[in-house]
C-alpha cells in the first residue's frame, strides 16, 4: 500500500493506494518542518491520519511526502524520522513541493512544471527529477503573476488613483481602507504576501474589466519573460501550471502563453491528484 502527501503550510492532501487499486482521500493541517517540532508534527500525524486509515500502520509498504519546506537537511530528515516511526515497513521518501508540482503535472514526461499561486516557482524537469530552475525570490523580489504580486499591483493603483471609477468604487464598498491601514498590514503586520494574495480574488471577481485584465496579463507575461522562456529549447517543452491563481485565471494565462510562444498543457489548482498517478505507475 502507497500513502502519497502534498502539504503546504495550512494543510495537507493525502491520498492511500490500496493493493487493489482503490484510492482514499484524507485531509490533515499542514506539516511544515521548518515550522513544526517532532512533537508536533508526530501529534497532527497520529491525531489527524493514523487513526483514520483502514489498515495498520505495518501495511504501509511506501510513503511519499511532498511539501512546503522539505527542501534536504535537517528539517526534512526529522520529518522522515517521525514517518518512519509511524510507519515501521513502509520506505520513506521526503521532497519539496516543487518536485511534488514536476511529478504531478508532468508525469513520467520531460516538461516545465511552474507554481502559481500565492508565490510562484519553476523548474525544468527530465521525467523523473529537477533538471534545472530558475531562482524563485520570494514576493519582494519576485513571484510575478503571482497571487501577492497582482494584490501588490491592485493596491497601488488604488492608492495612486490609477483605478477605473467603477472598479475604485467597487474597491471602497468591498474593503474600505485607507493608505495607513494598507502600510500597516503590508509592512508592519505578519504574511504580508497572504495579505496581498487576498486581494487577488477581487480582480478575479472583475477579472472582464479591461485594466484588471490588462494587469493580470502583463503579471503572466512576465512570469513567462522571466522563468520559463529562461529555459534552454523551452519551445519544444509543454509548460504545465499548478496553484490556484493560474487554475482560476486560465484563459488569461493561456493568452498570454500563446502570445509568448509558449505551449501551456496542463493547469492543475493542485498536485495530488497527478502526483497519485504518478506513484501508481
Amino acid at each position: 500500500m502507497i500513502l502519497i502527501a502534498d502539504s503546504g503550510s495550512s494543510k495537507t492532501a493525502w491520498r492511500l493506494r490500496g493493493p487493489d487499486g482503490e484510492i482514499s482521500q484524507y485531509l490533515t493541517d499542514g506539516l511544515n518542518p521548518v515550522h513544526k517540532d517532532v512533537e508536533a508534527l508526530a501529534s497532527i500525524l497520529k491525531d489527524q491520519l493514523v487513526r483514520d486509515l483502514p489498515v495498520e500502520e505495518a501495511l504501509i509498504q511506501e510513503v511519499y511526502f511532498y511539501g512546503a519546506g522539505c527542501v534536504p537537511g535537517l528539517p526534512s530528515e526529522r520529518l522522515a524520522g517521525v514517518l518512519k516511526n509511524l510507519f515501521p515497513e513502509a520506505h520513506v521518501e521526503v521532497s519539496d513541493d516543487l518536485l511534488a508540482v514536476a511529478r504531478g503535472v508532468c508525469g513520467h514526461e520531460a516538461g516545465i512544471a511552474c507554481i502559481l499561486g500565492t508565490g510562484t516557482n519553476s523548474c525544468f524537469y527530465d521525467g523523473q527529477e529537477i533538471a534545472s530552475k530558475v531562482p524563485a525570490l520570494g514576493y519582494i523580489l519576485g513571484d510575478e503573476g503571482g497571487g501577492a504580486w497582482l494584490g501588490k499591483e491592485l493596491l497601488a493603483a488604488y492608492l495612486r488613483k490609477e483605478l477605473p471609477a467603477g472598479i475604485h468604487d467597487a474597491f471602497v464598498k468591498r474593503f474600505n481602507l485607507d493608505r495607513s491601514q494598507i502600510i500597516d498590514k503590508v509592512y508592519s503586520g505578519g504574511n504580508a504576501a497572504f495579505y496581498l494574495a487576498g486581494f487577488s480574488k477581487f480582480i478575479f471577481h472583475h477579472r472582464e474589466d479591461p485594466f484588471l485584465y490588462k494587469l493580470v496579463y502583463r503579471g503572466f507575461s512576465i512570469f513567462l519573460e522571466k522563468n520559463v522562456k529562461r529555459y534552454e529549447n523551452f519551445e519544444k517543452y509543454p509548460v504545465h501550471f499548478s496553484g490556484s491563481v493560474g487554475f482560476y485565471y486560465s484563459t488569461i494565462l493561456r493568452k498570454a502563453a500563446s502570445d509568448h510562444g509558449v505551449f501551456v498543457k496542463n493547469i492543475v489548482e493542485g498536485p495530488i491528484a497527478g502526483l497519485t498517478l504518478y506513484h501508481q505507475k
